[in-house]
């Protein structure tokens, strides 16, 4: 009679690797395809207040940003420290604003522009005879939802 050999066991086979720089691949690719960069640099200042209540924006393809601030420390010897409105990349006034928006309107498809939402970024410091004068502006462009960039209150928790 034949003696039958048992196989020894030798523990758990190794997980096989090979299509692991596949997936790392695919997941690079996912998060350069979904992650939007900023747009515009920023040439102000702006510390926004905090706020109580948040809303989400929900499409931020469809808001054009506003920042009002003092000129950061590069600019200023140009441009002083009195408080300048920013569209895009450069100082603008509020005669501007309305050519800002109708460019964001055309860059925008026919039924997204009844979405459309300016976002103001305004520094805490501003005085609010320029904000005034912005939104009297959007106004007379017909840019009526305006959201206000603001930070998060944080709650003073101790244990």
């Amino acid at each position: 009679m034949a003696k039958f050999k048992t196989k020894r066991d030798k523990g758990l086979k190794p997980i096989s690797t090979a299509s692991l720089p596949d997936v790392v691949f695919m997941l690079l690719f996912f998060f350069m395809v979904s992650v939007s960069f900023r747009q515009t640099e920023r040439v102000v200042m702006v510390k926004v207040p905090e706020a109580t209540e948040i809303a989400k924006l929900e499409r931020k393809d469809l808001a054009s940003y506003i920042n009002i601030g003092t000129p950061l420390q590069v600019y200023q010897a140009q441009y002083g420290t009195d408080a300048r409105i920013q569209l895009n990349d450069s100082f603008s006034t509020v005669e501007d604003i309305r050519d800002f928006v109708a460019a964001a309107r055309e860059s925008m498809s026919e039924a997204d522009r009844p979405f459309m939402t300016v976002n103001l970024k305004v520094d805490e410091s501003v005085r609010m005879g320029i904000v005034t004068d912005v939104k009297q502006e959007l106004r007379r462009c017909s840019a009526l939802k305006i959201m206000y960039s603001t930070r998060k209150k944080v709650e003073n928790t101790s244990f």
